[in-house]
């Protein structure tokens, strides 16, 4: 499909580290012979990602792991490359988004990559039949590895997955500045009003928190953080915010962004205090953050616009965008993050493949950390896109920072 090649194309401009790494993978051909099964945003970012693991050698089975997220016409141009399969279609049925899930299975893949655990989920509660033949996997974000550790600690996860949010060069530029500065920009061109001199409400301090006050304070905004977590709420206070809880935050903010990976975060107590025209968004990952099922039952109406959900309960309105979902990604124009940070990330990704590809037979189940090569070549790929140089330690600086006697 033209227009979603055309995408693909622009982003490739932007993305020199995978790039690189692309070369180095049709040079050396590390996933020849293998399937590799993908559930992720389906979007010209993740595309060039999927074209490099083809050149790889890899044959790929993709779908989406959000149903608003997917562009069709990206799927279509994927679904033209040889060697790749995609099944994701934006707006889908629940039972269809699962059924394309099935379908990437049913390619038995041999190395999954997730964002949100939905494959290896699927995989561990109903397709065990393909659990003998996985090598491992890797996931993208908070939401899926907090899943992840909670079946490593029960024992039930049987092959080994690689954090790959969990390393630096993920957390600091991902989830930091790419979700800041992308969440914020589909709020602003969803609702074209504006965030400077707005009380904006980040429920959660973690990467991601920081990163959306940070951009919010940076336009002009009163950043109010919500946390259960006493020492982040302590750090968002020393950084120069207002820290509250959500109860009382409800009746003062006017853009509310919520980041936790939990559930109930917006719940009824809270809407009976909101003002009349706040705005509630959603920039984790599953659409459980607000409840939604609330506001649908208890509206007196509701308008649909573009992007944007109105209740209306006792004259006042609520309004609700992207259904609750990833607000960056779900919005009929959220475009994900910043093409220069998903390069990074999934330079990540595709180097966590490969490790896996050469080193998961020797694995045990379990959740993994990005080794710190990995991690680190990606920083020196990117700095050198840049024409960036830093210092490198000497002999001597070495070994003093290894030695317990400082006289050395």
């Amino acid at each position: 499909m033209k227009s979603g090649q055309e995408k693909i194309d622009w982003a490739a401009q932007f993305m020199p580290v995978l790039a690189a790494i692309k070369k180095q993978f049709v040079r050396d051909k590390p996933f020849a012979g293998m399937t590799i099964g993908i559930a992720l945003h389906v979007e010209a970012k993740t595309a060039n990602l999927v074209l490099a693991l083809a050149a790889g050698g890899a044959k790929v089975h993709i779908t989406g792991c959000n149903p608003l997220s997917t562009q069709d016409d990206v799927a279509g141009a994927l679904n033209e490359v040889k060697g790749v399969h995609c099944y994701a279609k934006r707006a889908c049925p629940v039972e269809e988004y699962y059924a394309a899930i099935e379908r990437v299975l049913d390619a038995s893949p041999v190395i999954t990559i997730d964002d949100g655990m939905d494959l290896i989920h699927y995989l561990h509660t109903k397709r065990r039949d393909l659990l003998a033949t996985i090598i491992g996997g890797c996931e993208e974000t908070t939401t899926g590895i907090h899943r992840l550790r909670a079946m490593a600690a029960e024992g039930k996860l049987e092959f080994p997955v690689i954090a790959v949010n969990d390393t630096p060069m993920k957390r600091f530029f991902d989830n930091v500045h790419g979700t800041g500065e992308s969440v914020l920009s589909s709020i602003m061109i969803t609702t074209n009003t504006l965030i400077a001199g707005k009380y904006v409400v980040v429920a959660g301090y973690g990467y991601c928190g920081r990163g959306l006050a940070k951009k919010a304070h940076g336009l002009g905004a009163k950043v109010i953080v919500t946390e259960v977590d006493p020492r982040r709420a302590l750090e968002a206070h020393m950084d120069g915010y207002l820290v509250m809880s959500m109860d009382d935050a409800a009746g003062i903010g006017d853009i509310f962004i919520t980041t936790t990976g939990s559930l109930g975060v917006i719940t009824a107590r809270h809407f009976k205090k909101l003002k009349d025209g706040a705005i509630l968004s959603n920039a984790g990952h599953f659409n459980v953050e607000i409840d939604m099922d609330y506001l649908a039952g208890h509206a007196d109406r509701v308008i649909q616009r573009e992007g944007i959900e109105t209740f209306v309960m006792k004259g006042r309105a609520v309004h609700v965008l992207a259904e609750g979902r990833l607000v960056n990604l779900a919005t009929p124009k959220g475009m994900g993050h910043p093409i220069e940070v998903m390069d990074l990330s999934f330079a990540l990704q595709a180097l966590s493949a490969r490790y896996i590809a050469e080193n998961g037979r020797n694995m045990s189940g379990g959740v993994y950390e990005v080794p710190q090569a990995i991690d680190e070549q990606v920083a020196r790929l990117k700095l050198s896109s840049l024409g960036l140089t830093i210092d490198e330690l000497s002999e001597k600086q070495k070994k003093y920072l290894c030695s317990w006697d400082i006289g050395t």
